[in-house]
């Protein structure tokens, strides 16, 4: 049994396979970023899940691609907490980037592979390997476009009186905006991170108004400025994303391609289902 994993910050989506590609059971785990995480909560989270907690003598590869194992040292370090639980099977962990492209990017083609959910993060593909321009300091100095840094822009937009009257008050309604409860979210929970791209929702239902419009362009203008044109071709390969913000900003990704000149590939929410066809081609 094979067990592939897509893991942000938020969420991680769990499929077995059999030996035939033969689905014999999906799950979802909390997120299992190594950045934000010590071994024993990450072991929690899995045996938080019957399915996972039931195979784990039994599956035989591991294939984990997750944020936060953009390093030598998170690598190693969540593979040997992997290679602990699951005691028989081969454990190799990936960064997330890389479910992305074997998820949007056909084989050998060359294409320039994003992710813009929680976090964010921009590398070139050259058909063969994967290069990047921009190493990705987290969701406190970088991340770009994501879910979180939207996050933390509306809630200091509401603290600031910047938001309009009516969103305010709606933005209120939605979301618990006690100092202390933030405060206890941001600095004492685990994944703030995660905790500040929930207010992402907002921005996305409210898109077509002129103050989340401006939220958005201008948080796709500084991803296409800092990481995608600092590849030299941008402009001759397309660019895929993966990730919810991307894919329900799609529409404003398009306009903002549009105005730089830009290809946009495919656009995917998660990438789980193209790396069972991926693991499938080249068992």
């Amino acid at each position: 049994m094979k067990l592939i994993v897509d893991s942000g910050s938020t969420k991680a989506d769990w499929i077995a396979i059999d030996d035939n590609g033969k689905i014999l059971f999906t799950t979802q785990t909390l997120g299992l970023n190594p950045e934000i995480l010590n071994g024993d909560e990450i072991v929690t989270r899995l045996n938080d899940r019957f399915d996972i907690l039931q195979n784990k003598n039994t599956a035989t590869h591991l294939f984990f691609y997750g944020a936060g194992c953009g390093t030598d040292r998170m690598k190693i370090t969540l593979s040997q907490i992997f290679q602990e639980y699951f005691t028989n099977a081969i454990v190799d962990v990936h960064e997330d980037t890389y479910a992305a492209v074997y998820a949007t990017t056909p084989k050998g083609e060359e294409a320039i592979v994003s992710i813009l959910g929680t976090g964010s993060n921009c590398s070139y593909f050259d058909g063969k390997e994967l290069h990047q321009k921009v190493q990705s300091l987290g969701y406190i100095a970088m991340d770009d476009c994501s879910g979180n840094v939207f996050g933390k822009e509306l809630i200091r937009k509401y603290y600031f009186n910047k938001m309009p009257q009516d969103l305010a008050v709606e933005f209120a309604k939605e979301y618990n905006m006690d100092p202390d409860f933030i405060k206890n979210k941001l600095y004492k929970e685990p994944n703030p991170n995660a905790y500040l791209a929930t207010f992402a929702k907002f921005l996305i239902k409210h898109k077509d108004s002129e103050f989340c419009r401006k939220i958005i362009f201008k948080g796709m203008k500084s991803f296409v400025k800092n990481y995608i044109k600092q590849f030299d071709n941008c402009k001759e390969v397309p660019v895929h994303f993966v990730g919810s913000i991307a894919y329900y900003l799609k529409e404003e990704l398009q306009e903002t391609f549009d105005k730089y000149e830009l290809q946009l590939g495919n656009v995917l929410r998660r990438p789980i289902d193209g790396l069972i066809a991926y693991h499938i081609s080249n068992k």
